[in-house]
């Protein structure tokens, strides 16, 4: 018996659960990921895909869940480091073209990674148009969530369907980096408020990137954190990256400090995987019940 997302709970770990474990069969070629959608989650799931983007559009009578994939695998950051390092800063950008009307919403200064935006484009007409087709058949709650890149992608596709008239119920994503600036974090805060949840592992490292520099960065995430971290947690990836930054001046990133913080990101790469994330909101959630027995009757 599938165990199905509850769209009157928001903010809730066991949705979170639910939508961990879509972004785990997210990574699934096609067969066997609706197969998966329709026996854990009772879901019927199509895939989208175009070049290095890849989305499943899964319903059922309650709800339409979009779940981005991350990178095409989920357990290597391969191609992401020009993204997320090396050319943080030149990627931060003022959407033209197509999309800047859309973005242009989040006002004057929002800047966002153009990685992210181009990545979304590269399907957004066939997304946009099995997410509206579904809901035109059936009015339902839209989600969306994503792992990593595709938490990115998550969150940008959540603009552009309220740019477009499709109202967004739910946002989750797991180890996602930041998207944009602090005027574009301000434009997520307004527009969506408490419907995002990013939940982060404090020892993955790839929420703390794009990044400029260690001590400064101009980039900024969106609200809002739910922070999970083991009993006895090794160091977090913050402190990681703050040992780094003490042999740089200024903490700006030159070509010797992003292959010691990238060489520090791959040392953490197995706390960013979407294995680890379930394991960490499953923990989560037993927390929560023996916090819920422990309070007087």
């Amino acid at each position: 018996m599938p165990t199905r997302i509850d769209v009157s709970a928001h903010g809730s770990p066991r949705n979170a659960l639910l939508l961990a474990e879509a972004c785990a069969l997210a990574y699934l070629d096609e067969p066997e990921a609706a197969k998966g959608f329709r026996e854990e989650l009772g879901l019927e799931a199509r895939l989208i895909s175009a070049d290095n983007t890849q989305v499943y559009v899964a319903q059922d009578d309650a709800v339409v869940l979009v779940a981005f994939r991350g990178s095409q695998c989920p357990n290597s950051l391969d191609g992401l480091k020009d993204w997320l390092l090396t050319n943080a800063n030149n990627y931060l950008i003022v959407p033209e073209g197509r999309f800047g009307t859309e973005f242009a919403a989040a006002g004057v200064g929002a800047r966002f990674h153009r990685g992210f935006i181009d990545a979304l484009g590269e399907i957004w007409e066939r997304l946009y148009g099995a997410v509206d087709e579904a809901i035109q058949k059936a009015p339902r709650p839209l989600w969306i969530t994503g792992h990593s890149l595709g938490g990115a992608l998550a969150l940008l596709a959540a603009w552009r369907f309220q740019r477009n008239f499709v109202e967004v119920d739910e946002i989750v994503t797991f180890g996602a980096p930041m998207i944009g600036n602090q005027a574009a974090a301000d434009a997520f805060q307004k527009a969506f408020a408490a419907k995002i949840s990013r939940y982060v592992n404090l020892e993955d490292p790839v929420p703390l990137l794009p990044s400029v520099s260690l001590l400064a960065n101009a980039y900024v995430h969106c609200p809002n954190e739910v922070g999970l971290s083991a009993a006895q947690a090794a160091a977090s990836a913050l402190d990681a990256f703050k040992q780094k930054a003490g042999a740089a001046a200024d903490g700006v990133m030159n070509a010797s400090l992003i292959e010691d913080v990238w060489g520090a990101v791959q040392e953490r790469i197995s706390s960013h995987f979407i294995d680890h994330y379930l394991e960490r909101v499953k923990s989560k959630i037993a927390e929560l019940k023996d916090d819920e027995g422990a309070k007087p009757a």
